[in-house]
């Protein structure tokens, strides 16, 4: 890694992890300085030409049988992974799942331990990370603390080109343009809102014109209601670019409102990814159901098969229909799992098939909808959450209910594997 010395005592503000993160924008960005890892225009992706207006285009991603090994531990599984030019990407999962270990791998942190990574059809696998010219927002945006905001963006452009100041000048002003932050160039980091500073970083990151930007939970820091508006601005900053963008959080509502698609890694291995509705619609296993959005869990027998549905034995002794992707065999152990929002609710008793009885535990205000919890009858204590329309009708705590289970809604997992049936 490249050292370089700040002669400005702001850096002793630092704690160590800014200080990690300024010391990788330095190993990323070094280059024309005479050090030995400078960049070299050895690869046509290293030096493209900006178009009029940073107008980028973003490049496609391949990554190609993904191994990390930690000595006796696999961080990464055997991951294979296609992102295409121009795609916003997020990967999810919860926390030790692999996602930011993977995203160091693709800027180059963290070499492999097999399997190989392509930007278009260049293999970077064993390029230094100044060498792969990939912008990446840090979690803690790592600003220089003593450079204004125009200098901060000046910065990643310098230390690769010799350019002259004007040309430099011109990216800048564009790219201040583009992140809206054209009156505050003259500002130090310390004087900007969280969501400037966010905006300062997504700059910095793409005024160089990387073919691809990482982002490593970049608005963890940022409370609510700031987090969904710099989602908006991000989502709108990617369309206005075109730019490739991979984007990793823990948080599978972001993911799902910013994302064209989404990657779920659990346990190091990558285990669907697709549309955020696919996501949501047609989990392929019970973990992602569980993960992407609120989902409610029914333990149950197969007892029975239709041409399209499978007949299910809940504990309390009554038989569901459920849709089925896959033929499961009788006595197959299942999760029969329905979302909040596809349970039906009555105050009078059912007879039908897929009635369920139940009492009212607590019914939960959340702002856009309420959401009732019902505890099943002789179903040893489980309780389903239901999601309630409207402003009347609305049940009370201790209220005897039947709860209904459209055929056609509910999905069934394997109990063994977790896998969809």
């Amino acid at each position: 890694m490249v050292q370089q010395k700040c002669k400005c005592e702001a850096f002793a503000k630092f704690g160590a992890s800014e200080t990690h993160n300024i010391s990788l924008i330095l190993s990323h960005a070094h280059a024309d300085r005479g050090c030995p890892a400078r960049l070299r225009n050895t690869s046509h992706f290293l030096n493209r030409k900006q178009k009029k207006g940073t107008e980028l285009i973003g490049q496609s991603l391949s990554l190609r049988g993904i191994t990390k090994n930690y000595e006796r531990i696999c961080a990464v599984h055997g991951t294979d992974l296609e992102i295409g030019a121009g795609e916003f990407v997020s990967i999810v999962g919860p926390s030790g799942s692999g996602k930011t270990t993977l995203l160091t791998m693709i800027a180059g942190f963290e070499r492999p331990t097999t399997g190989s990574v392509l930007i278009g059809d260049v293999d970077i696998t064993g390029l230094a990370p100044n060498r792969r010219n990939i912008g990446m927002v840090f979690q803690k945006y790592a600003l220089f603390p003593h450079m204004t905001v125009r200098k901060n963006l000046e910065f990643p452009l310098r230390m690769r080109s010799k350019a002259a100041r004007s040309d430099i000048g011109a990216r800048v002003d564009a790219m201040l343009d583009m992140v809206q932050l054209t009156k505050l160039g003259h500002r130090l980091p310390h004087q900007l809102s969280g969501g400037q500073q966010q905006r300062v970083a997504v700059g910095r990151a793409l005024v160089f014109d990387p073919p691809i930007l990482l982002m490593d939970e970049p608005l963890g820091a940022l409370d609510k209601k700031l987090r969904e508006a710099m989602q908006l601005e991000i989502k709108q900053l990617q369309r206005r670019l075109g730019a490739t963008i991979i984007y990793v959080t823990h948080d599978q509502e972001e993911a799902l409102t910013l994302s064209d698609r989404v990657a779920v890694m659990h346990n190091g291995r990558l285990e669907q990814i697709g549309q955020p509705f696919e996501l949501y619609a047609n989990p392929n296993t019970a973990f992602i159901a569980d993960f992407v959005g609120t989902i409610n869990f029914i333990p149950g027998v197969i007892v029975g098969d239709e041409r399209d549905h499978s007949l299910v034995r809940l504990a309390s002794g009554a038989v569901v229909k459920a849709a089925k992707s896959a033929k499961a065999p009788v006595g197959s152990a299942v999760s029969v799992a329905a979302r909040p929002e596809h349970v039906a609710i009555s105050a009078s008793p059912g007879t039908e098939q897929n009635s369920l009885s139940g009492t009212v535990e607590a019914v939960v205000f959340s702002g856009a909808h309420r959401v009732a919890h019902v505890r099943l009858k002789a179903m040893e204590g489980l309780t389903v959450r239901v999601t309630l329309a409207g402003e009347t009708n609305i049940p009370s705590a201790g209220e005897p209910l039947t709860l209904y289970l459209s055929p056609d809604r509910l999905q069934l997992f394997s109990t063994q594997t977790g896998r969809r049936l």
